[in-house]
């Protein structure tokens, strides 16, 4: 019969009531959120605030607020594609179908369509955040981080201090 000790569960350790509420040790958070669309006609388009918050040492600030658009998510993931070793999630479609003319509702400037997308998006750039080659990655640093995305960067690994 097999050793009894081998099965055993390990004893849970005590944990004090500030330790369970204190800040994780290491925490990444990324809401995105705020969906704002601008301009008229077909120079429409709709950004997102994208908000960082971590104690994670391989990034340059603690917290930070940038607006991002679907299409800047779009180069986050073809950079990532293209210079990490990382398989990189999907981002939610381009709802094509919505971009007909002559439909009866507002396209891809309903507010259904926005919310799904920014649920999407936010799913998405966590997943890449959360990842820890992707946390190298100057391109994501960047995205999180720069008012604006620098198109013509030198693609590279982050050092930390």
């Amino acid at each position: 019969m097999a050793d009894d000790r081998i099965t055993q569960r390990l004893a849970p350790k005590d944990q004090t009531l500030a330790e369970a509420y204190d800040v994780p040790a290491n925490f990444l958070e990324i809401d995105v959120c705020s969906p704002e669309t601008h301009g008229i006609a077909n120079k429409r388009y709709t950004d997102y605030e994208v908000r960082l918050k971590t104690n994670l040492p391989i990034f340059r600030v603690q917290e930070c607020s940038v607006r991002r658009r679907y299409s800047d998510f779009e180069w986050l993931r073809s950079e990532l594609e293209k210079e990490s070793k990382i398989i990189v999630p999907p981002l939610p479609g381009k709802a094509l179908k919505r971009l007909l003319p002559f439909r009866g509702d507002d396209g891809i400037f309903e507010e259904g369509f926005i919310e799904e997308r920014r649920q999407g998006i936010e799913s998405f750039i966590n997943k890449i955040a959360g990842h820890p080659l992707a946390q190298n990655e100057k391109c994501l640093h960047m995205f999180l981080t720069e008012p604006m995305i620098d198109k013509n960067y030198v693609p590279g690994k982050v050092r930390t201090h």
